[in-house]
């Protein structure tokens, strides 16, 4: 079977081109074992989930590990105490069934199912002491990796949960307790306790404080692009300039893991009657981004929907991108704060810039488009004077070669 460039859901390393993860896998495993508890909280289609299914493998030789995820359960799930803490049981139950647990004890499967099938947990005292009989019986330290834990956003026992494990860690010396916890999604666990709130001032307390910070780049760089690349040459017999192509495709993205991958997978695809030597260039790579910014997708509409939800946000991005203004990339402000936690903002020598060149592009065009629709900008003339603009939408040809990219 081929491999493919994957841009939906888990990558796989027999199924898909992937860039090498040792080096971060490493870096993680080393803040397992100073026994940190952190969250990875990164932008929409960044590799989250696939980089924990991989921490699964490779921590299993020394950790009984758990990875279990929040994606697709109801609201339900967390309206109460015992509704949520029956649910952790059953996906830990799960987790069991379906043999994601590589090497577990019979005595720590006991403990679960017995939980489950007499359904005696129900308030986060009971999960506790649950928890300490399954790190205290295991032959092992135990890791919980929890993913998409967005979905427990608005509801406090998620809160209080975090809580139960807070109070727990600054117990270690005395009762078991997991190695390690790891919390994945797009929202920082401060901004969880926003959410929650029901005023409007912005509030950052978080029984998530014991977090260590997760300073592991998720972002792929030209070498790692490139490596991709090598392997696709490789098992497709192609021939191409990889290093400068790696470098193309790095200079529209900066590197984001679903730009990447959709680039590639656009070439590979819709070759037509070119060959691949024609596709598998930097002109390959400009047809590549050209269709990638006509194209709908969930990533450019979840973008659009997060700058109608954070006003500052908007804000701050129309002003770099028509006044030419200046921002700092200060953390403490709420707005850079966010459109760096969405992956919309970085830094650059210290001060807030677009990400990549084709949020840049998608971001300007929607303004624009929407200006159109006001007919405000767009009937005085004024959209006309610039030069990047042609019928009222960014040119990326005029762009593509005037500029040093």
């Amino acid at each position: 079977m081929n491999r493919t460039f994957n841009i939906i859901g888990t990558c796989y390393p027999e199924e898909h081109y992937m860039v090498d993860m040792e080096r971060r896998l490493k870096e993680i495993e080393k803040l397992v074992d100073d026994r940190k508890y952190f969250t990875i909280n990164r932008a929409r289609q960044y590799g989250k989930t696939t980089l924990l299914n991989l921490m699964v493998q490779h921590l299993s030789s020394k950790y009984l590990v758990f990875s279990v995820s929040f994606e697709g359960l109801g609201d339900s799930a967390f309206e109460k105490e015992a509704s949520f803490c029956g649910m952790i049981c059953k996906l830990l139950y799960d987790a069991i069934r379906y043999d994601e647990v590589p090497s577990i004890e019979d005595s720590v499967k006991n403990i679960i199912y017995e939980a489950v099938w007499d359904n005696r947990i129900e308030d986060l005292f009971a999960l506790s002491a649950m928890i300490s009989e399954i790190c205290g019986g295991a032959g092992r330290p135990v890791v919980l990796m929890i993913d998409e834990v967005d979905q427990a956003s608005g509801h406090k026992v998620f809160l209080d949960f975090l809580g139960m494990l807070r109070s727990k860690y600054l117990k270690r010396t005395t009762r078991p307790v997991f190695q390690s916890v790891i919390l994945a999604g797009v929202y920082d666990i401060k901004n969880l306790r926003q959410r929650i709130r029901k005023d409007e001032e912005h509030q950052y307390n978080s029984p998530w404080n014991i977090a260590a910070d997760f300073c592991v780049d998720m972002s792929f760089t030209e070498a790692d692009i490139a490596g991709m690349l090598q392997d696709y040459a490789a098992d497709r017999n192609v021939e191409m300039e990889i290093h400068s192509i790696a470098a193309e495709i790095y200079g529209y993205t900066s590197g984001y893991p679903y730009l990447v991958s959709k680039i590639c997978k656009l070439i590979d695809e819709n070759r037509g009657n070119q060959t691949a030597m024609d596709s598998w260039s930097k002109e390959g790579v400009t047809e590549a981004v050209k269709v990638l910014l006509k194209e709908p997708g969930t990533l450019f509409d979840d973008m659009r929907k997060k700058i109608t939800d954070y006003p500052e946000l908007r804000k701050i991005i129309y002003a770099i991108l028509f006044r030419g203004e200046a921002y700092p990339y200060n953390l403490d402000n709420f707005a850079i704060d966010i459109g760096a936690m969405f992956g919309f903002i970085a830094d650059q020598d210290g001060q807030a810039v677009i990400a990549n060149r084709i949020f840049e592009t998608r971001l300007y065009n929607l303004f624009l488009s929407e200006e159109m629709m006001k007919s405000i900008t767009y009937q005085t003339g004024e959209l006309e004077k610039n030069q990047f603009i042609k019928n009222g939408m960014l040119d990326m040809e005029f762009i593509l070669s005037e500029t040093n990219y």
